[in-house]
Parts: C-alpha cells; sequence; structure tokens
C-alpha cells in the first residue's frame, strides 16, 4: 500500500527528520510504500530513501495525493495555531483535500494545541471522520472535549535505536536548547556552570541548526571545557544521546529520543507537548521560569528512573502503524 507522509519534513530540525525516518523504516518493514511531502525533496528522498514530493507545490501536492492509498498527516504538532494560522490552514487543507480524493485519513501520533478558541473550532469538521491517533494523554482529553474519537500513540522516534553501542559516562550532562526561547537559555547557564565546576562534562546538541545554535554557543560560554554538536541528522543526535548519563531537553525530541536509547532526561516544558510526554513517560519535567538550583538536584540525584511509561508508549507507538494503514 501506498502511504503518503505530511508533516514539518525537509526542514533541517532534527525533531522531525527523527519522526520521519522512524515512520519510513516502520512502514516499509511492514510491507508498506512510504511517500513524502517536503519542504526539500531531494534531500528528504537521500536521507531516506522514498519518493518525496514538493508540500506546497500543487504539481507535486496534488499528484502524491491521487497517486496515495493513505494519508498520514503527522507525526509531530502540526495542528495548532500558536506559530501561525497559515500552519493549520495548511494541513487542514491537505487532510480535507484527501478526504474529498477518497483517501483513508489518519492524524497520526500528533500532540494537538495549543489552539485558539477559533483554531479548536476550525479543527473539529476534517477530524470528524478521520483516524485519529495522538502521542500523548493531553492531545487525547483535547480532542475528546471536543467531540472528537481519539487513541493514544506514541511518537514514532521512540522506536529509534542508537546505531552503535557507546559506553555510557554518568558524568556526562546533555542539554537541547531551544534557539527562540531566550529566557530558558539564561536559566541554564548557571546549571552549566555548576555542572562542569563539579566535574560534569555537558554537551550542547542544536537539534534545528541556525536556529538553536546561538543558544548552543551562549550556553558553551557558561561552563568549562563544553561541546557543542550542531546537526539536523537523528541517528547521530541519539548516538550521541545514549552514551550519556543524563538529558536536559528543551527540544522535545532531544528527551524523546532520550527515551528511546533509555537514558534519564527532564524536560522543560516551554509547549504542553514537552509536559505531555514528560508526564505520560514518568519524568521529571520543569516549568520555563524553573528554579536553576532545583533543576541541577534533579540532574545529579542517582535516582533509578521507572521506565514503564516509556515503554508503555513505544508499544503503542508499534501497535499504531497498523491501526492508522489497515484499521487493525
Amino acid at each position: 500500500m501506498k502511504v503518503l507522509l505530511s508533516g514539518y519534513y525537509g526542514f533541517d530540525n532534527t525533531g522531525d527528520e527523527a519522526i520521519l525516518l522512524a515512520i519510513t523504516r516502520e512502514l516499509r518493514a511492514l510491507g508498506h510504500e512510504p511517500v513524502v511531502l517536503s519542504n526539500n525533496p531531494e534531500q528528504t528522498m537521500n536521507f531516506t530513501g522514498v519518493k518525496a514530493f514538493p508540500r506546497m507545490k500543487p504539481q507535486g501536492l496534488l499528484p502524491a495525493l491521487m497517486g496515495c492509498q493513505v494519508l498520514l498527516s503527522g507525526g509531530g504538532g502540526l495542528l495548532q495555531d500558536k506559530t501561525s494560522t497559515r500552519n493549520l490552514t495548511y494541513y487542514l487543507t491537505v487532510i480535507q483535500t484527501a478526504k474529498m480524493l477518497g483517501k483513508r485519513v489518519a492524524v497520526f501520533n500528533q500532540s494537538i494545541g495549543p489552539l485558539s478558541e477559533e483554531g479548536k473550532k476550525r479543527i473539529q469538521g476534517p477530524l470528524s471522520r478521520t483516524i485519529n491517533i495522538v502521542r500523548d494523554q493531553k492531545s487525547k482529553n483535547l480532542l475528546e472535549s471536543l467531540g472528537l474519537k481519539a487513541s493514544l500513540g506514541g511518537d514514532p522516534a521512540l522506536l529509534l535505536r542508537p546505531s552503535k553501542t557507546l559506553p555510557r559516562d554518568p558524568s556526562r550532562i546533555v542539554i537541547a536548547p531551544r534557539g527562540d526561547e531566550t529566557d530558558i537559555t539564561d536559566r541554564l547557564k548557571p546549571v552549566v556552570r555548576d555542572l562542569t565546576a563539579r566535574g560534569y562534562r555537558v554537551q550542547i546538541i542544536s537539534f534545528h541548526p541556525h536556529v538553536d545554535d546561538v543558544a548552543a554557543r551562549a550556553l558553551q560560554q557558561a561552563g568549562q571545557n563544553v561541546e557543542v554538536l550542531s546537526t539536523s541528522d537523528p541517528q547521530l543526535a541519539l548516538d550521541q544521546i545514549s552514551a550519556a548519563g543524563h538529558v536536559i531537553g528543551v527540544r522535545l525530541h532531544a528527551v524523546i529520543l532520550a527515551a528511546a536509547a533509555r537514558v534519564k532526561f527532564t524536560g522543560i516544558h516551554y509547549d504542553p507537548k514537552v509536559e505531555g510526554f514528560c508526564d505520560d513517560a514518568l519524568m521529571p519535567t520543569f516549568p520555563r521560569d524553573f528554579n536553576p538550583t532545583e533543576l541541577l538536584h534533579t540532574i545529579i540525584r542517582d535516582v533509578k528512573p521507572d521506565w514503564t511509561g516509556v515503554e508503555a508508549m513505544t508499544l503503542r507507538a508499534r501497535e499504531s502503524f497498523r491501526l492508522a494503514v489497515e484499521g487493525a
């Protein structure tokens, strides 16, 4: 079966590329043919080895929709109007066009929101006759409050695995900031300073090159001998995370990849999707105005994590493919 993927793909964002890599691998393993709507089709084809079409050009979008049997809208946090109403318009238009063409449509392992009251009204019609699979309980609650049916899945990136076995170093801390969250970056600076003063090795990973790089460099300057890695390659990021003792994630997929590698993590919830994932994973999370000292104590405490939440999400993520594509 040919399955078309609609998401924030081809924008050099490590988190979204991690989702894409996981979805294409899983669909192929199930015997399906994935096809991608991408901002950079050539790059996406080189990265995944699957065919890709330009997401914004009708001469690419329409043939892709007409040639598929199933549309997966997601994963990611696509249905929100916090950053722009245009994003919501685009993804809803793709969903509605696929439905008009008689395709099977699934909202696939998304986080829903933040949505304005107008945004909540806009999604009700398009999502009333689709398969809705969300990746966190908060999103499921939101859809159900709008009278929409939803199933609980899991982020597909949880299915990724490190490409090589690296020795885990409990004294190595990975931090993934966001370039547009300068207040959070400022609060992380004393955490970096104190960690390195205590002998911890800190690595800053910029998950969205050119967007997060300034924040990464600012944190590098806050401590001693801090490493920086700027990459949009999710496999490289996962391999680095797998060798760490703890991950502090402002970027959602820093904590998701930590969960995939079973590395302890703490989220900073600038957005409800980070809090939703950490809550479901039974892992600590802090608000954007967190106390740096409290965060530091959470990192250095030697507490054995409870992985049952992550294991449950991983199982749901795997099972969600059959539900979305085959209805099984």
